[in-house]
């Protein structure tokens, strides 16, 4: 069966950091491009970053750009996202997908929800200014 669980949000106060971590069981990454959505209240949800399954290709969504790194540890089947400098209007539940990319090119990396297959509950991670 395969699951994705998100940990590591919470409240932090702006200019801060924090760490997200998504650990995926029933799938290996190495044929999955893994990526991080947010979806804040009253907003549509959006892509934050996504990583291709050789971790060699990363996209940003430009709000981020500079201030958030996604990493994988595929031998872990562990997903990262490192979010510094954070802003009250990072302010969101994040959700941590995968999709299955054994037949795309190693760079297959979309930031497009409807591309995911598999997502985690979600985690809040909370900005105060």
């Amino acid at each position: 069966q395969m699951q994705v669980v998100e940990s590591g949000g919470g409240l932090v106060q702006a200019g801060g950091f924090l760490r997200l971590s998504c650990t995926a069981s029933g799938l290996t990454f190495d044929d999955y491009a893994m990526v991080w959505f947010r979806q804040a209240p009253g907003k549509a949800r959006e892509g934050v970053s996504c990583i291709s399954r050789s971790g060699g290709t990363t996209l940003y969504d430009e709000l981020v750009l500079g201030r958030f790194t996604i990493s994988s540890d595929n031998a872990k089947n562990t997903l990262y996202l490192q979010m510094n400098s954070l802003k009250p209007e990072d302010t969101a539940m994040y959700y941590c997908a995968a999709a299955l990319a054994q037949y795309y090119s190693h760079h297959y990396c979309p930031l497009a929800d409807d591309q995911y297959d598999y997502w985690g509950q979600g985690i809040l991670v909370t900005v105060s200014s």
